[in-house]
Order: C-alpha cells, then sequence, then structure tokens
C-alpha cells in the first residue's frame, strides 16, 4: 500500500484504502511495464489506474491462469459470480472482492461508464469457449471488450485538453495496440492454453495452422512460413499504434509523459521481439531493464517539463469527473 497516492487520492476508509492497495500490488506484480509507467501519472490519479488495472487482472486470471486447475465449467462460475458482485458494487460502493469495491469508488469518482466494464466481461467470458479467430475484424470485435474498453476506462481518469469524444478512437487504439502486443509475445503460452489470437486467415496466407505452431513449440524448431506471419502480424500492430499516438496530445499535459513512456516501452517490446527473430513460440522476449530505465527517465524529464509549464489544478477528494477541479 502507498499511503501517499491514497491520501492524495482523498481515500479515507481503512477497507477501501486496503481493497486499493490490493489493486496495486497485482499492478506490481503482473504488470511490470504499466506499473512503470503508472509510477509517473501525477501522484492523485495512480489509485484509479492500479483499481482499473487490478480488476481487469483479477477477471483475467479466472480465464487463464495456467496454475489453475478449474474446469471452464468452474471459471464461468467464478466469472458470473466476480460480474455479479461487480453489479452490485457499481450500484452500492460495495463489493465482496476488493478488487471491486476499488473499481466501484473508481467508476464513481470519475462517473465512467458502467456499460464499458460489462463489454469487457462479455470478451473474458468468451476466453472460455472460442479459441481462434477467422479474421482481423473478428479479433478486433473481441478486443472491444478486452482491450479497447481499458483505453475507454482511463480518458476519465487521465484528463484531455479535447472533447472526450475527439479522444475516445485513440484511446481505444492504444489499448488495442498494447493487447496486441501481447497477443504476439505470448504467442506460445497462449497455446499452451489452446488458443491463437493471431488472424486464423493471416496465419493461413503464409501456409500456417495451429498444428504447425504446436510442432515448433513443442520441438523448438523454426519454420519460414511461421516467422513470416509474425512478421505480418507485427506490421499490423505497428499500424494500429499509428492510429493511437494522436491521442496522447489530446491529453492533460501533467498525463502525457506517463502514456508516452507506456506507448514507448510497449513499442519496444514489439523491438525486442524482431531482435530476437520472431521466436515467440520458444521464449519470450523482454525489454532490456537498460532501455526501461532510459524510457523512464525520458519519461520523467517530461513530467518535470509538463510542472514547469503548467499549474495542476487543485485536487477534490472524491470528486466526479466533470466536476470543478476533477480531469474532463
Amino acid at each position: 500500500m502507498n499511503r501517499r497516492e491514497l491520501d492524495a487520492a482523498g481515500i479515507t476508509g481503512p477497507a477501501l484504502r486496503a481493497a486499493y492497495g490490493r489493486c496495486r500490488a497485482l499492478n506490481a506484480r503482473h504488470g511490470r511495464t504499466y506499473f512503470l509507467a503508472t509510477r509517473l501519472l501525477p501522484v492523485e490519479r495512480r489509485c484509479a489506474v492500479h483499481a482499473l488495472y487490478g480488476f481487469a487482472r483479477w477477471a483475467d486470471d479466472i480465464v487463464d491462469d495456467l496454475d489453475r486447475q478449474e474446469p471452464p465449467e468452474e471459471r464461468d462460475r467464478l466469472l458470473r459470480l466476480l460480474e455479479d458482485d461487480l453489479a452490485h458494487g457499481l450500484r452500492t460502493g460495495g463489493g465482496d472482492e476488493p478488487v471491486v469495491r476499488a473499481v466501484a469508488d473508481t467508476a464513481a469518482r470519475y462517473a465512467i461508464d458502467h456499460g464499458l466494464f460489462a463489454d469487457f466481461l462479455v470478451s473474458m467470458r468468451s476466453d472460455l469457449s472460442v479459441t481462434d479467430y477467422p479474421t482481423y475484424a473478428d479479433l478486433r470485435a473481441y478486443m472491444h471488450g478486452s482491450a479497447a474498453v481499458i483505453g475507454l476506462q482511463m480518458l476519465p481518469v487521465l484528463g484531455t485538453v479535447v472533447d472526450r469524444e475527439e479522444a475516445a478512437p485513440h484511446a481505444a487504439a492504444l489499448g488495442v495496440a498494447f493487447q496486441l502486443t501481447n497477443f504476439l509475445r505470448d504467442v506460445g503460452e497462449d497455446l499452451d492454453r489452446g488458443r491463437v489470437y493471431l488472424p486464423k486467415d493471416m496465419l493461413a496466407s503464409h501456409g500456417v495452422d495451429q498444428a504447425l505452431l504446436r510442432w515448433s513449440r513443442s520441438t523448438g524448431r523454426h519454420d519460414p512460413r511461421v516467422r513470416a506471419a509474425l512478421v505480418e502480424a507485427d506490421a499490423m500492430i505497428r499500424n494500429v499504434y499509428r492510429e493511437a499516438e494522436p491521442g496522447i496530445a489530446m491529453l492533460e499535459p501533467r498525463v502525457r509523459p506517463c502514456i508516452r513512456t507506456a506507448f514507448t516501452l510497449y513499442g519496444g517490446i514489439l523491438d525486442a521481439i524482431a531482435a530476437d527473430g520472431y521466436a515467440v513460440l520458444h521464449r519470450r522476449a523482454a525489454v532490456p531493464r537498460r532501455r526501461r530505465a532510459v524510457v523512464a527517465a525520458a519519461g520523467l524529464a517530461g513530467i518535470l517539463r509538463a510542472r514547469a509549464r503548467t499549474r495542476p489544478p487543485m485536487p477534490v477528494p472524491g470528486a466526479v469527473a466533470g466536476t470543478e477541479g476533477a480531469p474532463r
């Protein structure tokens, strides 16, 4: 638990502070890149980001954690319990799970559309039965709930200098770009779960199917057809980053260095994958620590410049987005 972040956000109740602390711990453990970027946010907004990430991570672990032994039917039951708990929490501000109490509080403080959480859980549930996506359009439909809504949930927390509707498509694209990056990095791990998130028709255009992927994964051997498909996936993902990038300038100046850092670090994962010869079926690519430190230092310098140019708004503990002192 980080008392400074909680105090700055105006979160005072012991139980609620503990709930936010749980979300922060999930972010720190599971989202190294995301957590590093979050630490560059204005201190009063970090708890909200931890809550959004913590809830998403909690739901994803129900569906995907390879260490869990529950059959799909039990995972579906647990996901429905979480869905019911969230619906109750969004109505009342309560919730049985700490992550639900924190995210419900964040949704109230920043007036986040409840439908975004419903769309997210729909995509999570589809992971229990859907194992591949015939086309990129099918994959993008899935990622509306699994990734685009995360960007849209973040917008009220970050604040914008333009109408939120103008920034929304770029925020959604950034969420999609980050998830596509994870999909490319985690091809091998997802295959172990029985899933392939790269479009089936794109793979087929290079003569690749699940059987070939499994052969490469199990034998440790490489195939030029697989590499060609992964190179095309890399190019496809970089196009989504280009869709997203104009949105960074639409955010409040004080949060831009954080999002720019996340943008650069996640894009760096693609560079690491390419540098490793697209060997994602055999090992997980990662941005070198030195590179992460350089990017984080650049983000910190950007924050200092932004602070010198702008006067931060007076914080209003517990304020709802759209009221005085809260982000747009």
